[in-house]
């Protein structure tokens, strides 16, 4: 074969060859490496850029390596990463309306608001040009401190952690007049060490996957409510993807949401039962010490239903006034 017809064919090849553009998400996540939602989000980025034959590459920076919640978002906005995992709070801040889940306290009670409320909320994502991909567990939330807790009075003895990012903590912490430090996530583990800090509201998973639990030796058993998360991904990120390739995202989103439902319940009753055992002691919070939170929350609650659409407002009451219905005849 002549040099000249051999230059022909390879530039006719080169021609006929379509460019395989490959776009990289970049995401970044409060879970530590090795922790349950690592080892998920691994399985799910193999699956993506596999199906997607390396069109979609998925990079992860976990840990926190990205900052606090408050950073992330704002590195997303900025277009230097794509999107996050990210808890309910970081998600507050983009749609209010995600807040509405925690009012569950059960692991039915999540499924059933998230499955009449998760289109609404996320529409309100989409409005504010987030793509929300999957919903994550994040757990049950109990109260983690060294002393049992019997009182208001024994709560407000207590330097118990506040997110620094949720404004919504911070006003039930100001109507019950306890002693919040406000800390970033990454701040938590250094505050327990130095006894800035001596307690925290969290659940058993994210307690033992952050090395917390080595600091605190009592668990209160109310579940005040189920942490949930989610991953988001900028509509500017997400628009680079063919429709193709956006579907396999979806599809594997939704198959990565049934597993992590799976596993990360699965886990958290794992990770108590692994603290029991090193010495995690479980006591009951008064009755009128429930009473008490609950009637603050609620009353922040309505200071803050404001920032949702009274359309959004009145289905979650409906969803509120049935579930109490469905209790009391059940009395």
């Amino acid at each position: 074969m002549s040099k000249t017809l051999l230059a022909t064919l390879s530039l006719f090849l080169a021609i006929a060859a379509p460019a395989r553009a490959q776009t990289t998400l970049k995401i970044a996540t409060l879970a530590p490496e090795g922790s349950s939602w690592m080892k998920l989000f691994h399985a799910w980025q193999q699956k993506v850029e596999a199906r997607t034959e390396g069109r979609v590459k998925v990079k992860f920076y976990s840990g926190g390596m990205m900052g606090d919640e408050r950073d992330v978002l704002r590195k997303i906005r900025l277009g230097q990463i794509s999107g996050a995992a990210i808890t309910g709070i970081g998600l507050s801040s983009i749609a209010p309306e995600i807040r509405a889940l925690e009012i569950s306290r059960t692991y039915e009670e999540l499924d059933g608001l998230r499955a009449a409320l998760g289109p609404d909320i996320k529409k309100a994502f989409e409005a504010k040009g987030y793509i929300l991909g999957s919903w994550g567990d994040v757990g049950p939330v109990h109260l983690f401190c060294n002393k049992p807790v019997k009182t208001l009075d024994d709560l407000r003895t207590l330097k118990l952690w506040l997110w620094s990012d949720d404004p919504v903590s911070k006003q039930l912490f100001t109507a019950l007049k306890l002693n919040g430090i406000p800390l970033g996530v990454p701040e938590v583990l250094p505050g327990l060490s130095t006894g800035q800090i001596d307690s925290f509201l969290g659940s058993p998973l994210s307690t033992l996957a952050l090395q917390w639990g080595t600091h605190v030796k009592y668990m209160g058993s109310l579940t005040m409510s189920q942490a949930t998360g989610a991953t988001v991904i900028s509509k500017a990120a997400w628009d680079k993807l063919t429709p193709a390739d956006q579907k396999i995202m979806t599809e594997e989103a939704d198959a990565m949401q049934d597993s992590v439902k799976v596993q990360v319940r699965a886990d958290n009753t794992r990770a108590l039962d692994a603290m029991k055992s090193k010495g995690m002691q479980e006591f009951e919070l008064s009755p009128e010490l429930i009473k008490q939170f609950e009637k603050a929350a609620e009353d922040v609650a309505h200071a803050n239903a404001g920032q949702v659409s009274k359309e959004f407002q009145a289905k979650v009451q409906k969803l509120v006034d049935d579930y109490r219905a469905k209790i009391a005849s059940k009395k």
